[in-house]
């Protein structure tokens, strides 16, 4: 996706004048901060909407599922983009789920990565991850669940803002406290996106799950889609998430919570940053290894000395991201206790704990780079500290586990062909066979084979299979950090991927037929 890299670009298009009680009854409403009461005068429904998006939000909230692919496909031959239906599809299920569905918040997610899988499929073949993705928003708009349901993020009302902090909504969440955690974010959305995302990142920083790292870094990623001026719509939903999440969250993490302070008075971490220390290729393989073996309060800490050290943000995310890759290709699978239906025991797809940690890890990624220096050394602690918890918190000893692919296998992978080695890592994910899928990609990152020739098999089941959900995200992570990666590390990525998508081999994406059939694909 496209990002606002000129960031005052970026913020000139939401700041200036943004006051909720200055820009008008119409894009008040779009924003979600006007209260019914004070724009009825001005004919604008009462129901939140989103100006000229408005139409096709409310074609893909109504239409249900077993009609939805028809639909979208007469929409692409009419001339809608893919950009425009996967942004009216985020606003639909944002303002339908608002980060409180479980299958909801996770197909928010899926949306952006599926728009990024289509950039790399040819032209005939571009609309299925897009179509893919919609036909479970639909799904999830129309599940039994969520019939009659009203819209869960509704609009707020102008005249309850005051001047607010990041404090202050905190507060209101720890407090359980909606209607006033609301009211809060609608005073901090009165600026920029960018003070809005500062300060709603200290309440996502109050805790530590997947989904609450991913869902903060996939809302506000998708404002370079949908645009700023939907900052309140996207945003809200960690406001909701984290609310919803408080009671479990409090007892939870409040060791965490006075950890972090500590952390920063200790190492001064709110000073000027010290002059950043380039993190060398054996400064980095010594972090990965100390990161897979400290528990989460230790691996917090030595984050913290590292950022005091002045070692450099980007080196720390690398170690995050290889440490957390290491617990796909070292986990024995899904045991028999944990098995449902669409993972089996053996099984690492789907919220096994590698692919959670890769995305948790990625998100953190992103969130670090994107926010000011206090939040960015907050989410590199926090990302230690959930490393370690994901390390240490099942008992199995992943650190003291072989890598895939193991020796063994390896060896038996003797073809050195282009072609072969591809059609043979087709064979071994339609077997369903991690260790060989693993075993053939790695050959052929040795040799020095095309990764994009790796990545097109690897694609096209990313799009065929279910992934019970994460199939999309786990994509777009994997190839993040490919593009990311230093060259000794990038089959890492690679052999990761293959081993997860032998696992979700076999499960279709429903929809997926419909969609080929109706684009004459085979």
């Amino acid at each position: 996706m496209e990002k606002y890299h000129d960031r005052r670009a970026f913020l000139a298009r939401l700041g200036q004048g943004m006051l909720v009680a200055g820009i008008g009854g119409p894009l008040a409403v779009e924003m979600g901060f006007l209260s019914a009461r004070a724009v009825a005068a001005d004919g604008v429904s009462e129901r939140l909407t989103f100006g000229p998006r408005e139409q096709l939000v409310d074609l893909l909230a109504e239409t249900p599922p077993e009609g939805i692919v028809r639909v979208v496909i007469d929409r692409l031959r009419s001339g809608t983009t893919l950009e425009e239906l996967v942004a009216a599809g985020a606003l639909a299920n944002a303002r339908a789920c608002g980060g409180e569905d479980y299958v909801g918040f996770h197909t928010f997610m899926a949306l952006a990565p599926a728009l990024q899988m289509s950039r790399e499929l040819s032209p005939d073949r571009r609309a299925l991850p897009v179509l893919k993705v919609l036909h479970r928003n639909a799904r999830c708009l129309h599940d039994s669940t969520r019939a009659g349901a009203s819209d869960t993020l509704a609009l707020i009302s102008a005249a309850e803002t005051r001047t607010t902090t990041a404090a202050d909504l905190r507060e209101a969440v720890r407090a359980r406290d909606l209607p006033g955690g609301e009211s809060v974010f609608a005073g901090l959305v009165r600026g920029t996106a960018e003070e809005a995302w500062n300060a709603l990142l200290p309440t996502v920083h109050d805790g530590v799950d997947v989904h609450r790292i991913v869902l903060a870094h996939r809302a506000w990623d998708m404002l370079g889609l949908v645009g700023p001026e939907h900052a309140g719509t996207l945003l809200r939903q960690s406001l909701h998430y984290c609310w919803k999440l408080e009671e479990q969250s409090a007892a939870r993490f409040a060791t965490l919570r006075d950890m972090l302070p500590r952390l920063y008075e200790e190492h001064r971490l709110d000073a000027a940053p010290a002059v950043g220390r380039t993190a060398d290729d054996a400064w980095l393989e010594g972090a990965c290894a100390t990161l897979m073996k400290l528990p989460p309060d230790d691996a917090a800490g030595q984050v913290a000395e590292w950022l005091a050290a002045g070692i450099d943000r980007t080196g720390i995310c690398d170690a995050l991201a290889l440490a957390a890759n290491q617990l796909v290709l070292r986990d024995a699978g899904r045991p028999p206790e944990w098995a449902q239906p669409g993972k089996p025991p053996g099984s690492v797809h789907g919220d096994s704990i590698g692919v959670h940690a890769c995305d948790a890890a990625n998100a953190w990624r992103h969130i670090a780079l994107s926010a000011n220096h206090h939040n960015a050394c907050a989410s590199l602690i926090l990302a230690a500290w959930h490393l370690g918890l994901d390390y240490h918190q099942t008992g199995r000893p992943f650190a003291d586990w072989e890598p895939r692919p193991t020796a063994d296998v390896l060896r038996g992978v003797t073809m050195t062909d282009p072609p072969l080695l591809l059609a043979e890592l087709d064979d071994a994910i339609r077997a369903g066979d991690q260790e060989r899928a693993c075993a053939v990609a790695q050959r052929a990152c040795d040799l020095g084979h095309s990764h994009r020739g790796i990545l097109d098999v690897l694609l096209n089941y990313a799009v065929s299979e279910d992934g019970s959900l994460h199939a999309e995200k786990y994509y777009r992570t994997v190839t993040d950090e490919l593009a990311r990666a230093r060259p000794q590390h990038r089959a890492r990525q690679l052999v990761a991927l293959s081993r997860v998508t032998a696992s979700e081999y076999g499960s279709p994406a429903p929809g997926i037929a419909e969609a080929c059939e109706l684009l004459g694909l085979g």
